[in-house]
């Protein structure tokens, strides 16, 4: 359980600001190494995708494989944990819930969606190769 109130709770992470975290970083730099150009984190599009490439109506999310349920076989970066269930399988599943809402209503105002997972950004050859793929 949260030794703090909802309140105090949200107050708290409405304080954490997103910052570039490495698998983010590591798209950008390729991204920026392929000679495109991009916008961080517009407000105005839901989700706030991580990079958003305007006139070309494309955004990429770069989602950790924990914290958005990565389901693919082998990641070991999205296992649930095995304490805490109780607050911890409804808290991951609306946030899949939440993604795919987002994904959804970009998609439904013609923007095309990339996500890309943490653990992609382990292997630089096929991530670029993806990345230059969507963004033609």
């Amino acid at each position: 359980m949260d030794n703090l109130t909802p309140d105090r709770r949200s107050e708290n992470m409405r304080r954490i600001k997103s910052t570039g975290m490495k698998p983010e970083m590591l798209v950008r730099r390729m991204v920026h190494g392929l000679g495109y150009r991009y916008r961080l984190h517009r407000k105005d599009l839901p989700g706030k995708p991580d990079l958003v490439f305007g006139p070309r109506r494309k955004v990429i999310f770069v989602h950790g494989c924990f914290w958005h349920g990565h389901e693919r076989d082998g990641c070991l970066d999205a296992r649930r944990p095995k304490s805490n269930t109780g607050y911890w399988n409804p808290k991951l599943t609306r946030n899949k819930e939440r993604d795919a809402e987002r994904i959804a209503a970009l998609q439904a105002n013609g923007w095309d969606v990339l996500v890309v997972w943490e653990c992609e950004t382990r292997n630089d050859k096929a991530l670029r190769a993806r990345l230059g793929q969507f963004l033609k």
